[in-house]
Order: structure tokens, then C-alpha cells, then sequence
């Protein structure tokens, strides 16, 4: 399968691109050896998300920062945001993102590099490289939706906005390099982590057999709401959903989703 999925991407360049990235982002860049790839957090300085992306080393100095499609603009804006005194360049670049799901082998677009796609529940790489330079896809987005949901891979947008704690999101084990040193929004991070009891509200995988809930329809448990769906798709045999619940039914697998002229029964399973 190949999927063109919607994704803006970045170029961070310079010589002080490295150690300026090491104080934006969650994870650790200087760590990164050339032609790897890691997801990583950029935080407001109050510790909520400006983005969840993933960043590449290409080699000394040179970075690409992938992130969901819309988002490039905010990525370049809030990195421009501190750039005092600072030698590198941000700036967006016109390049498309395909991800070959499968163990088949693929070859790097023209110009580009092929990163593996380092998720829990995906075999697959993704193309990365100037646009114009790809396969032609095979699946559409509406499948390769349907792969990302089954997986629990927050999208921005839908699981992820200006709000979102980065604990909450279940991204901070492969996000959050809790050795790196310091970076902007940590505190509010490590102050979570630190807690027994973590962030208020968890990622959820929802699925049902009935009629799919829309998005933004409520989770209930015995009559109290307890949650918010975030991303649905239909399957053959009903639907499948991502989600919000909050820390005091993380044990609940049973719940309803109701919505306006609506409800269905759900299946709750942690992301």
C-alpha cells in the first residue's frame, strides 16, 4: 500500500540549528546520528502543544521537521518566535510525504531520504523528498485514516490542539527525552510524568458495531460523561474511533457514545 498523506515539512538549517532545536523540542536532537528520524513536542512555554512532529537529521547543521498538513506554518512561526541572535534558517519546503505500508522495499525520492515509520502497529517507511519526485499512491487518505486510527496515532487537529497536555496524548515514552537538559514547556511535562496518577485525560481506541458516533460526540459510563470522540471511520462490520477519557475510567472497557439524535454502545482499549 502507499498512501500520499498530508503532511507540511520544514527545513531547519545552519550552524546553530542544532543546538537551537535541542532547546524547542522535547527530544533530544543532539542525539540524533545522520539519516535518523524521532518524534518529537513543540511546547508553548506553558508546557501545552504547538505541534507533535517528527524530526530528521540529514547531516551537520540540517534538519527536516515533518508535521500533519496545515501545521507547517505554525511549526515555522513558533520556532521563528525565539530566533534572536541565532544562525540558521527556517523555512517551509516543498516536499511531500508517502508511506509504504508492507515489508516491501522502497527507494528514496529524488533529492529525498526514506525514514522508517517508528509507530507502534505499522510496518512501514515513509518517502520524503521534493514534491513531484514520489510514486504514484496505490490507497487514498481515507485508508491510510483508517491505518492511523487503528494504530492510536493522535493527529493534529483531531487528538491534538493548543490545549493538549503532551501526557495526555500517550506520546510522551517515544516524544520526551527526560536527560536531554532543558527545553521550552518541560516543566509542566516532567511534572506529570512524576505523578501516580499522570494526566487528567488519556488517549482512548473506541469501536463499536453499530452506527459510527461523529466526532465530538460524548463517552459516558453509567450516565456521566467521561470522555470526547476525536477521529471516526467506518469499517465492515461498524466503526473505529480515537478519543479522550478521563484517568478515573481507565480500567472502564465498556461505555456509550452519545451524540444529538444518537447513541451507540463502545468498546474502550488504552492507545
Amino acid at each position: 500500500m502507499l498512501f500520499r498523506r498530508s503532511r507540511d515539512v520544514v527545513g531547519v538549517r545552519g550552524p546553530d540549528a542544532e543546538t537551537y532545536l535541542q532547546g524547542q523540542l522535547s527530544q533530544d536532537v543532539v542525539a540524533l546520528a545522520d539519516d535518523t528520524s524521532a518524534w518529537s513536542f513543540l511546547l508553548q512555554p506553558t508546557g501545552r502543544v504547538d505541534a507533535w512532529l517528527r524530526i530528521t537529521r540529514r547531516g551537520e547543521g540540517d534538519y527536516l521537521l515533518d508535521v500533519d498538513g496545515g501545521f507547517g506554518g505554525a511549526v515555522q512561526e513558533r520556532l521563528g518566535r525565539f530566533l534572536l541572535r541565532t544562525d540558521c534558517v527556517i523555512e517551509p519546503l516543498d516536499w511531500d510525504v508517502t508511506t509504504v505500508l508492507g515489508t516491501e522495499e522502497a527507494v528514496a525520492p529524488a533529492g529525498g531520504m526514506v525514514v522508517v515509520l517508528d509507530f507502534a502497529g505499522f510496518t512501514a517507511v515513509d518517502l520524503l523528498g521534493p514534491a513531484g519526485s514520489h510514486p504514484e499512491p496505490t490507497d487514498g487518505v481515507g485508508t491510510w485514516e483508517a491505518e492511523r486510527i487503528r494504530a492510536g496515532m493522535p493527529a493534529m487537529g483531531s487528538e491534538i490542539d493548543g490545549n493538549t497536555i503532551p501526557n495526555a496524548t500517550g506520546q510522551v515514552e517515544r516524544s520526551v527525552s527526560f536527560t536531554k537538559g532543558c527545553y521550552t514547556g518541560q516543566e509542566l511535562v516532567a511534572r506529570i510524568d512524576s505523578r501516580t496518577a499522570g494526566a487528567p485525560m488519556r488517549l482512548v481506541r473506541i469501536s463499536g458495531t453499530g452506527a459510527a458516533p461523529p466526532a465530538g460526540a460524548d463517552l459516558r459510563v453509567e450516565g456521566d460523561v467521561v470522555g470526547t470522540i476525536t477521529s471516526v471511520v467506518g469499517t465492515d462490520n461498524g466503526f473505529m474511533a480515537l478519543g479522550y477519557r478521563k484517568r478515573s475510567v481507565l480500567e472502564v472497557t465498556a461505555a456509550e457514545a452519545h451524540w444529538e439524535g444518537g447513541r451507540e454502545s463502545v468498546v474502550l482499549r488504552a492507545a
